[in-house]
């Protein structure tokens, strides 16, 4: 059996329900899990490198403000708590530029505590599982992550960046060739990069993704809601693949499609 995640990154208060609607009515309706990665207080100024607001702010509307906590957008709440198949995750607290990069362990354990009120205030039931934003944490945020998430999901690992205290384990998860592994408690998924992706030609996604599921026994597929209406508008191509994914998972016997809560309840085995 080969075990599927979808994940998706970076909603927010910005995010227009109808977008998600849009992308993922055809994982909904055939009982899909999908797990957004939500941002619990997003920064309203997040820029990228080259100094452009972030995608997840331009591709919708929010409330004014420095900061703009999930509940605030009330509309996009109900309808994310009315269907059962949408999983929350914890990404982050403000989404700022690798703000789980640090070692302040104080500061880190404020962040978390502060993005987990967040959720809960809107609404929603604790999350299993904890995404930084870019992928980024530092030994101190894997620690503080650790002990409060039951799954950690990131884009990859190494020795430097994990806790010492972990690195028995790391060897062993690199001697075996396994994307993921566990330290005490806590599962640690890698993802084999965002395959569902305009940074990506659209012909070449569905063998990727094929690939990528057929070659492992769990494979995380990240994408994000805010590429698929850039500027404003929708890129039909890009919206395509993903409905061509659900209907590819859907037909495939020996896939399953699964939520990082499984994992946690260790009811679905890391490979």
């Amino acid at each position: 059996m080969h075990y599927v995640i979808l994940r998706d990154d970076d909603t927010c208060a910005f995010t227009p329900h109808a977008c998600l609607e849009r992308l993922y009515r055809p994982f909904l309706e055939r009982g899909m899990a999908v797990n957004l990665a939500v941002i619990p207080e997003v920064r309203t100024d997040v820029r990228t490198p080259d100094g452009r607001l972030e995608g997840f702010l331009t591709a919708g509307s929010g409330p004014a403000g420095p900061f703009a906590r999930i509940g605030e957008s009330r509309g996009l709440v109900e309808y994310l708590i009315a269907e059962p198949c949408y999983q929350i995750v914890q990404h982050g607290c403000h989404h700022d530029r690798f703000e789980f990069g640090g070692s302040d362990r104080a500061e880190l354990a404020r962040r978390l505590d502060r993005g987990a009120d967040a959720l809960a205030e809107a609404g929603f039931a604790r999350p299993a599982a904890f995404v930084a934003p870019y992928d980024r944490l530092s030994r101190a945020a894997f620690l503080e992550a650790a002990e409060r998430f039951g799954v950690i999901s990131t884009g990859w690992f190494e020795a430097g960046r994990i806790p010492p205290r972990w690195w028995a384990a790391y060897a062993l998860k690199k001697l075996g060739r396994r994307p993921h592994w566990r330290a005490g408690r806590t599962a640690l998924l890698s993802h084999p990069g965002c395959l569902l992706s305009f940074h990506h030609p659209v012909e070449g996604i569905p063998a990727a993704i094929h690939g990528a599921v057929r070659g492992a026994s769990l494979t995380v597929l990240v994408t994000h809601w805010w590429e698929y209406f850039r500027d404003g508008r929708a890129d039909e191509r890009l919206i395509g693949a993903l409905h061509e994914t659900a209907r590819w998972l859907a037909g495939q016997s020996d896939v399953r499609v699964v939520s990082f809560g499984d994992v946690a309840r260790g009811t679905v085995p890391l490979g």
